[in-house]
C-alpha cells in the first residue's frame, strides 16, 4: 500500500514543537506503535503513509488532540500520547472529553502530575469524597502510584499527620525465611513499588527523614494486626492476596478522620484460598459510603506493549477455559 495522506497541523511554537515530538522524538515513535503505520512530521504538515484513509484521519485527529491538551497544561508525556491514541484508535474519543486537566500533585522534580485517563478521574474523586475507596484494575492503570500522590498531597495539607503503606507479603506464596538479610531485608523488595513511588514525590533523604519520625511507615499487612489507625492516609496495595480474615482485620483498623485505599488487581491472585478482595467487594459493594472503582484495560498507561501482552494473556486464558 503506498498511499499518502497530508493534513495541516496549528502552528506551534518551537518548544511546543518539541514537545509534541517528545525527546529524540519518542511521541512519534509511541504513536507509531499504536496506530502501526508510518508518520512523517515536516514544519506543519503531518504526512501518514502506507495506511487507510480511516487511519490518516485518526492519526490526525490524536495529533489535534495532543496539540489541544499540550496547549493546555503546558506538558505532554508519553502516558498521554498512548492514551490518546488509543481512544482514538479505539472509536473511545468521547473519554477524552471528559478527562480533565485537574492537577493531584508534583514530582520530587517539580513534574505537574494529572490524572491520564477517564477512569484514574473517577478514582481520584473518589479519594476526594470518600474515607473507604476500593481501586480494582489491572496492572500498569496508576492504582498505587494515584493512591501514593494522593497520599501525600493530603500529608502535605495537614488534612493527615501519617501516611501508612502496607502489602501481604507471605501470603502471596513466598517463604522469606529462605532469603538473606534481617527481617527488614527480606521485606523490603516487596514493599519496593511504594518506596519508589514515595522517592519520586518527595526525594529519597526526604522519604528517609519521615520514616525516621515516624510520618511515613511502610509495613507488611502482619504488622497492622491489633492497632487503630487515626489521623492517617493509609493504603493497602496488592490486596488481591489478603484472606478474608486479614481484609477484615485491616478495614476495622479504621480510626477517625483516617482515610483507607485498597488497590488490587483480581487477575493476579497468588493465594491458595478465596482473596479477600473479591469477598469486600462482593458484602460490601452495597454500603453507599464506601465507594469501588473498577478500572480496566482502556486505563493502563504504560508501554503499548504491556497492553498488547495483557491482552493475548487474557486470550490465552479465555482459551483455556473454553477448553
Amino acid at each position: 500500500m503506498n498511499t499518502e495522506q497530508t493534513f495541516e497541523l496549528p502552528e506551534l511554537s518551537l518548544d511546543q514543537a518539541q514537545t509534541l515530538l517528545g525527546q529524540n522524538d519518542i511521541h512519534l515513535k509511541l504513536l507509531k506503535q499504536v496506530f502501526e503505520v508510518s508518520i512523517v512530521v515536516r514544519d506543519q504538515q503531518l504526512i501518514v503513509l502506507n495506511t487507510s484513509l480511516e487511519i490518516a484521519q485518526k492519526v490526525y485527529a490524536a495529533f489535534l488532540q495532543i496539540i489541544t491538551q499540550l496547549k493546555s497544561t503546558s506538558q505532554i508525556d508519553e502516558r498521554d500520547i498512548i492514551y490518546i491514541a488509543k481512544s482514538i484508535l479505539e472509536d473511545r474519543s468521547d473519554h477524552l472529553s471528559k478527562l480533565k486537566n485537574t492537577l493531584i500533585g508534583r514530582s520530587f522534580t517539580g513534574k505537574p502530575i494529572y490524572a491520564k485517563t477517564t477512569g484514574q478521574n473517577r478514582f481520584i474523586e473518589a479519594l476526594k469524597n470518600y474515607e473507604l475507596v476500593f481501586s480494582i484494575g489491572p496492572a500498569g492503570t496508576g492504582k498505587t502510584y494515584l493512591s501514593v500522590v494522593y497520599a501525600v498531597a493530603c500529608l502535605k495539607k495537614g488534612d493527615v499527620k501519617k501516611i501508612i503503606l502496607t502489602r501481604p507479603v507471605v501470603e502471596a506464596g513466598e517463604n522469606l525465611g529462605f532469603l538473606p538479610g534481617d527481617l527488614k531485608e527480606k521485606i523490603d523488595p516487596y514493599l519496593r513499588p511504594l518506596y519508589d513511588a514515595l522517592n519520586d514525590l518527595l526525594g529519597l533523604e526526604q522519604v528517609d527523614k519521615m520514616i525516621e519520625k515516624g510520618i511515613i511507615e511502610i509495613a507488611p499487612l502482619a504488622y497492622m494486626r491489633g492497632r487503630t489507625f487515626d489521623d492517617a492516609y493509609v493504603i493497602l496495595d496488592e490486596a488481591q492476596n489478603t484472606t478474608k480474615t486479614q481484609m477484615l482485620m485491616f478495614l476495622t483498623r479504621m480510626g477517625f478522620h483516617t482515610r483507607l485505599v485498597v488497590t488490587g488487581d483480581e487477575t493476579q491472585v497468588d493465594l491458595k484460598q478465596s482473596s479477600g478482595l473479591a469477598h469486600a467487594r462482593k458484602i460490601l459493594s452495597n454500603i453507599t459510603e464506601i465507594k469501588f472503582v473498577e478500572l480496566d484495560r482502556s486505563d493502563i498507561v504504560r508501554h503499548p506493549l504491556v497492553q498488547k501482552i495483557i491482552e493475548s494473556y487474557s486470550i490465552e486464558d479465555s482459551s483455556s477455559t473454553q477448553k
